[in-house]
Order: structure tokens, then C-alpha cells, then sequence
């Protein structure tokens, strides 16, 4: 308790007459002719302070030749019964279902335990209690150390001045306002403010449910800012109100199509080199003058007193500027230029970070901004941080379709380029086995011939080992001829030129030749070739390309038997289901390892080593059978295991036409 032997007192005071000594301790304050501070509790408004400040009231004067503390705190609430007994007076026909609503609101304090003294070594603590508050804001602190400092016993003139007017004011003024304060909250009078609170408190929530309607609605954000803040303007009968952006906030509040109107205009590039600037204004009238894009670049700082407040979610009230920011001249001369009395301010948060403010300004006098005006203001800045956190999810949702777009594009052109190239390669290769097999096929006709020629001599004219060299250069032309047959066919059918000869034929012959053709090959590998025949002779007849079905046969058989080993067996079976002939070639050979059989039938494939040293081929055989089959709009399967054996399956479907080719 601040209390002084001879020039203090002490004693509980209504509310007004407390605020109306405080205003005579300012109007004494004017009168000093030397450097004067005067501080009210309104100088707290922009930090955090502890519980105990909340409830607390002051007025310091603080100079040279007089100072003086007029401290209070307010006395304890009405008794839970009371507050019931008021609700329940309060209730009536028209606002029976907001009763509940009305016991919520907290009843006015209207009493102060007051301590008024001049004391200098009080006066000194109870500053050192302020600069506590101000460890954080260093300019501040200091200018609280300089005024500490300064005190001095006050001028007896001055002192006793004051005290004949403070005795005066009292004993004249005192019991007055007491009934005044008292006769204001009881009867009729208390309840029409709650009737009046509650219907504020209704066109409140209506407005804010236009505002999450409008937001809910739209994405365009610019819009719905300069529409949120012309109806909260309106709402709350400001002189101004505004929304300030932080630099380092990305979210683009820009709207090149919205239209620049008196009342609210969006940003322009001109703020973001000054760290932050307000992008949005609401006026009542022209007179007014507008603070669009305006910025505070030396007054208002990341260590300003305020940050830690908006960046916690606190609301700053300020009633009086001249007040609250006694101790800044820099920004208290900032907001005179730019006619700001007071001024509430409401944080926006975004993504838990600061985005920006929601600033309501009185222009021209002080105001008294009550409960329902703050949390208007507050609930107004988070449907706006909604919306913004909304337009920035558009924002990175088109964003990333326009990026995956693009990569579909790029991705669609390089293959494209990359199918153009293989089949320019294609056709390029093609070409050229095309051009290189015919003028092979020229030199090679006469090596064949002319070895079998010299293999049909007499015996006596050639030596045995000049005859098994003709034989080696005899056989190797063949095999050679045999690959290059399989080239040009290859190369015909993928340009698209093969010719299909359809004819109608015995099934039972085709596989009678094919087995006639290769039997002396089988025995001398020592390997049993055998025909399964499994057709109705009244279905034997099959309508195809004869030739091209005896060369898918031989590919199937001589690769079965040249993969089975001594003593196995290769058998051909045939039989129709439908209008398709079926041709199975089933061998106990070495068998195909279950991960080479997906790449069996591509061109120039063969069994991995060691099979490939002792098995000679190209590769070609399985490519162009499987080629042959498709051409007939056919198909080709294969099973087989590593050690026991393979099975080749053919369907080959009945061609109607007479002639088809691989162009169709």
C-alpha cells in the first residue's frame, strides 16, 4: 500500500469520482512549467501485464517540481446471488431465450480501494514496478529511469495548491457521485442495458455470419477483404478502419481486375519495400484522410512492446493515444499526422505466424471500445486469416496442377520425340537388313550352288577331306541363307508389306509335311518325332496361308528338337475348337528358365550361358513365328520348366479373306 505520514489517504471511491481526480491531477499537471510526465494505466494497453495490473487504475504525475500518485484497485465483485437476482429481474417475454446470455455478462465494477500520495520514495517504487513491466522495450525503460531520477520534493506552493483543490473537489463532489454511480445500475436502467447489449450482440453474429457466409462462397480474397472491412466499418461506426500486411507475408492479397473505390483499394507494389504497410482502408467520409499504403519504418519495429502481444493473439485496446503512448513520441507524433485517437487492434494469424492487423481508428476523440466491439474485431481478423489460409490452398493447388501440366507436356514431348527417333531407327534398321540381305543373297546363291555341284562329282575326282570342306561351306550356306530369309521377313512384315496367300488346305497334310521334313533331323539327334493328329476328318479343311502356317511349324519343331537331348521326344499335335485350328509343339527338352520367358519371342534373343555356347542361332526363329501368328490375328503361348520340357501353343483363327495383309 502506497501511503505517506502526513499528505496521503486512503478510502474506497466510486469509479467516477476516481477517473474525475484523475483528471484534475492532469489538468494540475499542465500547470507545471517544467518537463512533466503524466501516465494513466492506459500506458499498459500495449504489453502483456500480469493478472494483478488487470484489475488496477492510476494516474502518475511525475516532474521536477511536482509529482504525485493516485493509485486504485478495484474491490471485489457482487455475490454470485446478486448477479442471479439481476438476471432474473432482467428477464422478459422478449428475451426470454437470451437469459442465459445475460448471466454471462460480467457486472460493472463500479468501486475503487483509491491511495493517493506524494511521496516521493512511493512514487520511485511504484515507477521501478513500471519499468519491470517495460524490461523488454528498452526506450521506454530508459525514459522511465530518466523520470525516476528527476523526482524531487514537490514546490509547497504547487503541492499545497493542489491539496486545497483535491479537499475542495471532495467534500463539494463526493456524496454526488456516489448516487449518481449507484442510482445508474440499479432498476429499469440496468436492465435496458443488457436489452440493448443483446441485441448488439445479435446484429453481431449476424454480421459475422455474412462475413463466413461471403468467405465460404468466394476465393477471390481481395474482395473478400474490402467487403468484410466496409460492413465491419459500417457495423461498428468507425472512422476508419484498415488492414495492415506484413512484408514477410507471401499470401498476394492483389487483385489486378478489382476496381479502386474511395472507401477500400487494394495493394500496390509500393509497400513491400518498407517492410509492411496497410493494404486495405474502409472510411466513413471523404474528409477523412486516407492512410492507404502508409508504413511506420523507424516507430513501429519487430521489438516493439506490441509484437509480443499480437504475436500471442492478444487484442491492443487503446482509448486514448495520448495516453497509451506517453512514452513514444515517435509513434504518438505518427499517429497525430495521421488523425488516429484511438484505435483497436486485432492480429491476424496465419499458419501460427503474424500476417497482418484489423485496425479500427477514431479519428477525432477518444472512445471507450466495450467487450463486443473487441471480440467482433477479433472474431472478424480469424474469418479473415480463414480466408487467407483458404486463397493460399487455391493458391498452391493451381499452382501445383499448373507445375504438373507442364511436366504431362514435357514428358508427352519427349516421348513423342523419343517414339519419332525409334521408329526412325526402326525403319533405318530395317532398310538397311532389307538392302544388305538382297545383296548378300546374290554371292551366297553361287557359294550354295556351286558347292553343291562340286558335292555331286564323282568320288575319285575330290579327295574325302576336300568333300567334308565342300560340305562345310555347303551347310554353312544354307544356314546363312536360312538366317537371311528370316531378316527379310522380319523386315517385311514390321514395314508392313507382307502379303498373306490365303488358301485352303488339309490340316492333316500340313503336319505330315512338317514331320516328313524334319525326321531325318531328329534321327540323327537320336530325338523321337511324333504327330498327335486329333482332327475330324469332316473338319480337316482350314482356310489360311498354307506356306506361312509349314513355316511357323518348322521354326517350332527344329527349335523343340534342337533343344531336347538324346533319347527324348518332340511331338506336333493338331486339332480345331470353333473356327480356330490349334497347333501344339510339346518337347522334353532343357526347358526355358521362368525369367527368360517373357523376352522368348523378341527379336535376337537367345538362352542366356551357358546354353548359348552350345546351342548355335540367330534369335530370329521365335521373333518371326510370333510375327507370323499375330499376322493371322493368331496368338502364341509358351510353358515350360527348367529340365523337364516346353509346350508351344498356336492359335490360329480361320481367315475369311483371300488376302490380307500386315497393313490391316
Amino acid at each position: 500500500m502506497l501511503s505517506s505520514p502526513d499528505l496521503s489517504f486512503s478510502q474506497s471511491l466510486p469509479l467516477v469520482v476516481f477517473n474525475q481526480l484523475g483528471e484534475l491531477l492532469q489538468q494540475m499537471a499542465q500547470s507545471v512549467e517544467s518537463s512533466v510526465l503524466v501516465l494513466t494505466e492506459a500506458v499498459l494497453a500495449r504489453i502483456i501485464i500480469p493478472e494483478e495490473w488487470q484489475i488496477q487504475r492510476f494516474t502518475l504525475v511525475v516532474s521536477e517540481q511536482f509529482s504525485a500518485l493516485l493509485f486504485g484497485c478495484f474491490e471485489q465483485q457482487q455475490s454470485e446471488t446478486e448477479e442471479n437476482s439481476h438476471s432474473a429481474r432482467c428477464s422478459t417475454p422478449a428475451t426470454a431465450n437470451s437469459t442465459q446470455h445475460a448471466a454471462q455478462l460480467p457486472l460493472p465494477l463500479t468501486a475503487l480501494n483509491t491511495h493517493f500520495t506524494f511521496n516521493s520514495e512511493a512514487i520511485a517504487s511504484f515507477i521501478g514496478k513500471l519499468k519491470d513491466l517495460f524490461a523488454s522495450d528498452s526506450d521506454t525503460h530508459h525514459n522511465l529511469e530518466f523520470y525516476s531520477q528527476i523526482l524531487r520534493p514537490n514546490d509547497a506552493t504547487l503541492q499545497s495548491q493542489f491539496t486545497l483543490l483535491l479537499l475542495e473537489y471532495l467534500l463539494s463532489h463526493k456524496n454526488q457521485a456516489v448516487t449518481e454511480t449507484v442510482s445508474a445500475n440499479q432498476g429499469e436502467n440496468f436492465c435496458q442495458a443488457i436489452e440493448i447489449a443483446l441485441q448488439k450482440q445479435i446484429s453481431q453474429e449476424r454480421l459475422l455470419n455474412q462475413v463466413t457466409t461471403q468467405i465460404r462462397k468466394s476465393l477471390d480474397l481481395p474482395v473478400i477483404m474490402a467487403t468484410a472491412i466496409a460492413q465491419v466499418r459500417d457495423f461498428l461506426k468507425l472512422d476508419r478502419l484498415v488492414i495492415y500486411k506484413f512484408e514477410a507475408s507471401k499470401v498476394n492479397t492483389q487483385n489486378s481486375t478489382l476496381k479502386q473505390q474511395n472507401n477500400h483499394q487494394p495493394l500496390t507494389q509500393d509497400c513491400q519495400n518498407y517492410g509492411g504497410c496497410i493494404v486495405y482502408e474502409a472510411k466513413a467520409t471523404d474528409a477523412i484522410p486516407s492512410v492507404l499504403h502508409c508504413h511506420e519504418t523507424t516507430c513501429f519495429t519487430r521489438h516493439s512492446a506490441c509484437w509480443d502481444k499480437y504475436r500471442q493473439g492478444f487484442t491492443l485496446v487503446v482509448e486514448d493515444v495520448e495516453k497509451t503512448y506517453a512514452l513514444e513520441d515517435c509513434l504518438l507524433n505518427f499517429l497525430r499526422a495521421n488523425r488516429v485517437r484511438a484505435k483497436l487492434a486485432a492480429p491476424i494469424m496465419f499458419e501460427e505466424k503474424l500476417w497482418g492487423l484489423l485496425i479500427a481508428h477514431q479519428c477525432d476523440s477518444t472512445r471507450q471500445w466495450n467487450d463486443n466491439e473487441k471480440n467482433l474485431l477479433t472474431s472478424i481478423a480469424e474469418q479473415l486469416a480463414i480466408a487467407i489460409h483458404q486463397s493460399e490452398l487455391m493458391r498452391s493447388l493451381t499452382q501445383e496442377k499448373q507445375t504438373l501440366e507442364q511436366r504431362v507436356l514435357e514428358r508427352t514431348m519427349a516421348l513423342r520425340d523419343a517414339l519419332l527417333a525409334a521408329e526412325a531407327a526402326s525403319r533405318l534398321r530395317n532398310e538397311f537388313l532389307a538392302t544388305i540381305s538382297h545383296e548378300l543373297l546374290t554371292p551366297l546363291t553361287y557359294v550354295i550352288g556351286m558347292s553343291s555341284t562340286l558335292l555331286r562329282w564323282p568320288i575319285g575326282e575330290l579327295s574325302q577331306r576336300q568333300r567334308d570342306y565342300l560340305q562345310t561351306i555347303h551347310d554353312s550356306g544354307e544356314h546363312l541363307l536360312e538366317m537371311i530369309n528370316d531378316i527379310l521377313d522380319l523386315s517385311q512384315i514390321e514395314a508392313g508389306k507382307t502379303v498373306l496367300n490365303i488358301s485352303e488346305f488339309s490340316l492333316a497334310k500340313i503336319g505330315e509335311n512338317a514331320i516328313a521334313a524334319l525326321i531325318d533331323k531328329a534321327n540323327n539327334q537320336q530325338v523321337s518325332l511324333k504327330l498327335d493328329l486329333q482332327i475330324d476328318p469332316k473338319r480337316d479343311r482350314f482356310s489360311a496361308d498354307a506356306e506361312r502356317i509349314e513355316q511357323i511349324l518348322w521354326n517350332l519343331l527344329t527349335n523343340a528338337i534342337k533343344f531336347t537331348p538324346e533319347g527324348g521326344s518332340v511331338t506336333l499335335r493338331l486339332w480345331v475348337e470353333e473356327d480356330t485350328a490349334i497347333f501344339q509343339v510339346e518337347d522334353t527338352g532343357i526347358g526355358i528358365p521362368e525369367d527368360q520367358l517373357p523376352v522368348m519371342f523378341e527379336k535376337f534373343q537367345q538362352l542366356d550361358t551357358p546354353y548359348r555356347r552350345r546351342y548355335e542361332g540367330t534369335g530370329l526363329g521365335l521373333a518371326l513365328t510370333k510375327q507370323l501368328v499375330e499376322l493371322h490375328r493368331g496368338r502364341i503361348e509358351v510353358e515350360s520348366t527348367v529340365g523337364i520340357g516346353s509346350i508351344f501353343t498356336v492359335w490360329i483363327p480361320v481367315q475369311l479373306s483371300k488376302v490380307l495383309s500386315a497393313e490391316c
